[in-house]
């Protein structure tokens, strides 16, 4: 069964950063592209980032480009997302999720992880 696992959860203050792992199995990991999103209560669930297959490309939400950082170790079967210039409004639970396509849409990922807290205080 393919797993997804994230982690770095974590409590930072406003302006700090924080880094998420992804750690995947039993998937091809190099062959998907791999998408971060996040989800806030009481809000849908909303793209953040992409990964193309390599790493080599890396789209991402308007509201979180030049502060985000989309990577991958295709030899470690993990992506990361490192996030610099946090705000309040970046708390959500953070998911990754593995597709086939780099895209926006989050039915268009078929794994999924079981997403990690991130919470940004002011």
């Amino acid at each position: 069964q393919v797993q997804l696992v994230e982690s770095g959860v974590g409590l930072v203050l406003a302006g700090g950063s924080l880094r998420l792992s992804c750690a995947t199995s039993r998937l091809t990991f190099s062959r998907y592209v791999m998408g971060w999103f996040r989800q806030a209560p009481g809000k849908e669930r909303e793209f953040v980032a992409a990964i193309n297959r390599s790493g080599s490309n890396t789209y991402y939400a308007g509201s979180v480009k030049g502060r985000f950082t989309g990577s991958r170790d295709n030899t470690k079967n993990t992506v990361y997302l490192e996030m610099n210039s946090l705000s309040p409004e970046d708390t959500a639970l953070y998911y990754c999720a593995a597709g086939l396509f780099t895209t926006e849409d989050p039915q268009k990922y078929f794994y999924w992880g079981q997403g990690t807290q991130v919470t940004v205080s002011s």
